[in-house]
């Protein structure tokens, strides 16, 4: 990969980090979006409200100037024409009203001697005309109002805006008090229309500034109000992976402040509980060790008592008393069943203790499995599936103790026949062990593995401890494997082992933990 490629590419993961912090659900961006939607929603309102009234005020400013001096000009331009007077008259008084300081185009109307329409406007003939004022504006003009008192003059002054070729104009007419012409008056708005126009611009680049500093301003609030509530993120993290000194530093009175000390408390709350849970289960574990340790020296010397009796029940001189043979039978099956408790129990501990070590081996998984069901005399008593050529690199020990339990256990809870089998995949050895027994009840199948578990709570005293299957389980796991149980379809449990190929990695990673655990304290 080429330099520009590398860093295109990381340009790119860069903008995806950036966007995926961004996104909708983050409760950064939904602030931004808020602060956003609040300031547009002002400012969008605010302009709108100052570009109305500054555009009523222009208009009105500009309407009413012009069309005062209109009607200040009708009087003393129009008003002093003849009753009947002629288009040059009418001409020049347009002329001469159009150079007002408002500079707006005039029309005059009247009627000459004959009767006969004379016209009068400021720009020639080419100028303003009766057909550019709004006819409705025309029939308002001419229409007489009745006088009274009210009403002090029969015409009156009306006026219209307009839009022509995309320009707005101001139109008004009106007749001359006491008698004369009708004049009509047009004066564009243009000028108005780019101040206004102007306005608009300004307002326009206002809100959108608005909206930038609002933006800047929520991150700024998000980056305040977030900071606390990511560092109570990382910290919830932490404590979840076990650190249990983690705390938060408090500053402030406010609402986060207090929910740092509530996490504080929280988190030393549970520091303690945990601290008090590890040590009485360490006072526990460390009783159970003690316990079977202590057990196993009288334990070695009644066993070397039992193995003589039962000697001396297989002798063939018939030495014992047959009144007590039956209770030398027991003590001796009683002792042997405690020897494996306590063995089993000092196993269950040092998984506890986290002391247990895999020593390992390159072995074929048909010799170790023959090996296994030879040992304990149930070659005849399981069918086996095992086809030799499948190596695995594993603790024979360990796998023993798990085969010896999961056999042992089908062999005294299933059906005959019990039928192991051996398969795999390239990086996985699997070996399902299945009777033909009644099957596991479904209510007991989640608790096979649990320790001191038994499905008959009527039967306390059976010849098992409850530990075997949980043992085989640990053992499984110490390798980086699994145990799972189920019922087969055609009847009967099924246990099946998957353990890996080679575990020498599960090695070396623990030896790290012990060596690391060993610098640290």
């Amino acid at each position: 990969m080429t330099e520009a490629q590398g860093g295109l590419r990381g340009w790119f993961a860069e903008r995806k980090g950036v966007w995926s912090r961004l996104r909708f659900t983050s409760l950064r961006l939904r602030l931004v979006v808020v602060f956003g939607l609040v300031a547009l929603t002002a400012a969008v309102s605010a302009s709108g409200i100052a570009y109305w009234l500054n555009r009523e005020a222009v208009l009105t400013r500009t309407q009413d100037a012009v069309l005062r001096d209109f009607q200040q000009e009708m009087q003393n331009r129009a008003g002093a024409l003849p009753e009947t007077p002629t288009q040059d008259e009418l001409q020049q008084a347009a002329g001469q009203m159009a150079n007002s300081s408002q500079r707006f185009s005039v029309l005059l109307v009247s009627a000459d001697a004959n009767g006969k329409a004379v016209y009068g406007n400021s720009g020639g003939l080419d100028g303003f005309t009766l057909q550019d004022v709004p006819g409705s504006l025309r029939e308002a003009v001419n229409e007489k109002q009745k006088v009274d008192s009210a009403n002090k003059s029969a015409f009156h002054l009306y006026w219209q805006r307009i839009v022509d070729h995309d320009t707005p104009y101001l139109v008004a007419g009106t007749k001359v008090i006491g008698g004369g012409p009708t004049g009509y008056m047009l004066k564009s708005l243009e000028p108005e229309e780019k101040d206004l126009n102007s306005l608009a611009w300004s307002l326009g680049i206002a809100t959108g500034l608005a909206l930038i500093g609002s933006a800047l301003l929520a991150q700024a609030a998000a980056t305040t109000v977030l900071k606390p509530v990511h560092r109570l993120g990382v910290a919830a993290r932490r404590l979840g992976e076990g650190k249990l000194d983690t705390r938060l530093r408090v500053s402030g009175t406010d609402e986060l402040a207090d929910l740092s000390r509530t996490f504080n408390y929280a988190a030393e709350a549970l520091e303690k509980r945990v601290d008090d849970m590890a040590s009485r289960d360490e006072a526990s574990r460390r009783f159970v060790a003690d316990m079977s340790h202590e057990l196993r020296t009288p334990l070695t010397a009644i066993t070397a008592v039992t193995e003589i009796l039962e000697e001396e029940l297989e002798a063939e001189s018939g030495s014992m008393d047959p009144m007590i043979e039956p209770a030398v039978r027991l003590v001796v099956s009683e002792t042997r069943r405690l020897n494996d408790l306590v063995e089993n129990l000092m196993e269950v501990t040092r998984f506890d203790a986290g002391t247990a070590r895999l020593v390992l081996d390159d072995v074929d998984v048909a010799d170790q499995i023959t090996a296994c069901m030879d040992a304990r005399a149930w070659l005849d008593a399981v069918d086996l599936d095992a086809e030799r050529g499948i190596h695995a690199r594993l603790d024979p020990r360990r796998l023993d103790v798990i085969l010896a339990n999961l056999v042992g256990n089908a062999l005294k809870h299933g059906g005959s026949p019990v039928r192991l089998r051996v398969g795999g995949a390239a990086d996985e050895v699997v070996i399902e062990v299945r009777d033909h027994g009644p099957g596991i009840p479904e209510d007991v199948l989640p608790h096979v593995f649990d320790r001191f578990y038994k499905a008959s709570a009527s039967r306390p005293r059976s010849e098992g401890s409850g530990l075997g299957l949980s043992i085989a389980l640990e053992n499984a796991h110490i390798h980086g494997g699994e145990i799972t149980a189920a019922n087969s379809p055609e009847g009967g449990a099924v246990f099946t082992l998957r353990l890996p190929r080679d575990v020498s990695d599960l090695v070396d990673e623990a030896d790290d933990k012990g060596r690391k655990g060993k610098g640290d304290a």
